[in-house]
């Protein structure tokens, strides 16, 4: 112990180079566009959030909202904060997806970002920018593969951002990607949204966050709905439902509405 505090005693941080350390947040939910006739299902588009940066580097641009982390607190802690004084939001949770620590992924210097996907429920989505974002939006997701390329689309009625991304590797339910053309999105955050679609379309196939993007109570087409938009998939109903039926139970609760048949009521096991 006499050792190990001599040792301490005369170490210094500041004999090696550190980076600086960010937190950057895809926040993910389904904006449902309603039909004008009632007999038709609602349909649902996987939207995320951007904010459109108010200062220098990428000024006016559209980014991930993040920041720097502070002293004494947690990588987690640092991402909800940071969501929460750009947009207002307060995301419930969330899931790590990876370092970007490339050297000149950040014009400011050497900064390495920790990411992570959240989702918000339907009766989450209220927000206002803040902080240094001018502005804060929800952008309708398309993520396709043209030829070798994966096109990632970002649309809010007349801003259209598209990135070209190439696959580099995928290991444990994730691929990595780099980036052919950013499409406008600043620093490197094509790449990091296209690797969070990735990890929310192997949960979504596992049955896992797509509870998260519904209330408690809940019918099985909304919960298929969930999967099918976030996927980008068909499912037929009696596969979904054998599949699914280990993840929910049953209530004694019926929707109520005009147009429609009562569906029953389940919620998570």
């Amino acid at each position: 112990m006499n050792d190990e505090h001599q040792f301490l005693e005369s170490y210094s941080l500041s004999d090696y180079e550190r980076p600086s350390v960010t937190a950057d947040i895809v926040v993910f939910r389904l904006r449902t566009e309603e039909s004008d006739n009632y007999r038709q299902d609602s349909k649902s588009k996987l939207s995320l959030l951007l904010i459109r940066r108010g200062g220098h580097p990428f000024k006016d641009c559209w980014a991930l909202p993040g920041g720097f982390l502070n002293p004494g607190e947690t990588i987690e802690d640092c991402a909800l904060r940071e969501v929460e004084e750009e947009t207002s939001l307060k995301p419930a949770s969330l899931l790590s997806i990876g370092l970007f620590s490339e050297p000149d992924r950040d014009p400011r210097g050497w900064i390495i970002s920790n990411a992570f996907v959240s989702v918000l429920g339907a009766e989450k989505v209220s927000f206002k920018a803040g902080d240094d974002a001018k502005e804060a939006k929800w952008f309708d997701v398309s993520f396709e593969t043209e030829n070798s390329d994966s096109v990632l689309t970002l649309s809010c009625g007349e801003i259209i951002l598209r990135a070209v991304l190439n696959e580099e590797k995928s290991s444990f339910g994730m691929t990595s990607y780099k980036i052919a053309d950013s499409g406008g999105i600043a620093f490197d955050h094509a790449k990091i949204i296209a690797k969070a679609l990735t990890a929310l379309r192997t949960a979504a196939r596992d049955f896992e966050m797509i509870f998260d993007f519904l209330p408690e109570k809940f019918t099985l087409t909304e919960l298929q709905n969930v999967q099918e938009t976030v996927m980008n998939i068909s499912v037929l109903p009696a596969n979904f439902r054998r599949k699914i039926a280990g993840y929910v139970e049953e209530t004694e609760e019926y929707t109520q509405g005009a147009g429609h048949r009562p569906a029953k009521l389940y919620r998570r096991k």
